[in-house]
């Protein structure tokens, strides 16, 4: 089967629905729903998923009707309740009107009683009366016409409140528990879904979501995506060379919140911002050095060290950007990586999947990209995304897939709201790209398509 998923919001960080593959636009509001359903070449089932972006309950169809209802109704009243103070308003110019008719009608029986001595001199007055009256003739108009949007909003409220009542008594049929169980098994069937999503491409980014604005112009930030769902702790490393100090918070909260946890001081310097949290470890670049580090935050020590064989450093082969990123570590859904450059491969990227306790390389790709045109690169799902530029206007413009060690052009764009990107790295637990953006720790959503396993995959 096939779904679509995204991120919820800035802190739970959740699969959202993405793309369908007909093309049909496809609103994730709506619930789990199959909307075609087929057979491919070996004939296993296949059908087209939509995730829920909202709670449980909103798939349910009497729930959703009522709650659509419930906002028609709650529009109307606000607007009844305008109409209802322009016409209280619009009285007082009646009001004045009537007491000026009063004065009109005495007039003219003044006129009646004198016609031939004070004919000019009450006529002259009767128009300035008249003069005053034109401007209420609108108000008036808008009056009555007031009072038929009323009418016929009494009467539109009084028929909705019939389907009302009749949807409320049916929801009220069920018992508590009864719908409590519902939304548990409901539950229970969508973690169990959850669970047989397969790697997903990259379809669109969206954000980004200022979190902080901190540090010097650049500089990494990231969350662990191995970690529990009750981990959250956030790790903070400012600047690309020169800096031993990594800072620890114990959630997003708190690193929002400057309020510090706990500080490392890394037993070397660190090149480059391109550093990963993988399983409880930090992997980064030393500086002047091909070398890989692998450092246990609980231990506080260093557990690996391995040269990076072949592979350019020190701004031999880094990022448009510079800031010794010639080395980018980096973690998905399969594992550890390592994106680099080497003479033998005329300075284009070498992708290297990594083993997380030896930092030995399990087995690796050339690609045809250069590194020194790439502006930031992630990996979801074994796919490296590459970037065209850290600057405005940056867009992922290739991507490489090491299961079918295949590469396509691409043409996904994404807001660089500060200008200078420096960092940029995809969290699978969180399914997100966490950016260093001039100075500025952002989120960006990423919408992916999903393949769900079958039974019958293998």
């Amino acid at each position: 089967m096939r779904a679509t998923s995204s991120l919820l919001n800035l802190l739970l960080l959740s699969l959202l629905a993405g793309l369908d593959p007909s093309k049909t636009q496809i609103s994730p509001k709506e619930g789990w729903q199959v909307y075609s359903s087929a057979q491919d070449p070996d004939g296993r089932c296949i059908c087209t998923v939509v995730a829920p972006e909202q709670n449980l309950c909103s798939r349910d169809a009497k729930s959703r009707q009522l709650r659509q209802l419930l906002e028609k109704v709650q529009n109307m009243s606000q607007s009844i309740e305008v109409l209802n103070l322009r016409t209280q308003r619009d009285f007082q110019y009646v009001l004045k009107m009537e007491t000026q008719m009063k004065g009109l009608k005495a007039k003219f029986r003044q006129i009646e009683d004198d016609r031939k001595t004070l004919m000019t001199k009450h006529f002259q007055e009767l128009k300035e009366k008249m003069d005053e009256l034109l401007p209420l003739i609108p108000v008036l108009e808008q009056y009555k016409t007031d009072a038929k949007l009323i009418t016929q909003f009494k009467e539109e409220i009084r028929n909705l409140s019939t389907v009302l009542t009749g949807i409320q008594e049916e929801i009220g049929a069920y018992d508590y528990e009864e719908l409590h169980q519902r939304v548990l098994s409901l539950e229970t069937r969508l973690r169990d879904c959850m669970k047989k999503l397969t790697c997903g491409k990259l379809m669109k980014i969206t954000g980004p979501i200022t979190v902080k604005t901190s540090g010097t112009r650049f500089g990494a930030w990231m969350t662990d995506p191995l970690a529990s769902e009750k981990n959250n702790r956030v790790w903070y490393m400012d600047s690309y060379t020169n800096n031993k100090i990594v800072r620890e918070y114990k959630s997003i909260a708190d690193f929002v919140s400057g309020a510090e946890s706990r500080t490392y001081n890394l037993p070397f310097k660190w090149a480059g911002t391109n550093h990963v949290v993988y399983n409880g470890s930090l992997y980064f670049n030393k500086y002047q050095s091909n070398i890989i580090i692998k450092y246990s935050f609980d231990m506080g020590r260093v557990l690996a060290q391995r040269s990076l064989e072949y592979a350019g450093f020190h701004n031999v082969y880094p990022y448009t950007w510079g800031g010794f990123s010639d080395i980018d570590l980096m973690a998905d859904e399969i594992g550890l990586w390592a994106v680099y450059a080497t003479n033998q491969n005329a300075g284009n990227i070498v992708i290297s999947q990594l083993n997380q306790d030896t930092l030995e390389v399990m087995k690796s790709w050339s690609t045809g990209y250069p590194k020194r045109s790439a502006g930031e690169s992630f990996m979801i799902c074994g796919t490296l995304y590459v970037t065209n530029s850290h600057l405005t206007g940056a867009k992922v413009y290739y991507s490489y897939s090491t299961k079918t060690s295949t590469y396509e052009y691409t043409d996904i764009p994404f807001h660089n709201q500060y200008f200078h990107i420096s960092m940029l790295d995809y969290n699978a637990r969180d399914r997100a790209l966490y950016a260093w953006n001039n100075g500025h720790q952002v989120l960006f959503n990423v919408t992916l398509f999903h393949i769900i396993k079958t039974e019958d995959d293998t």
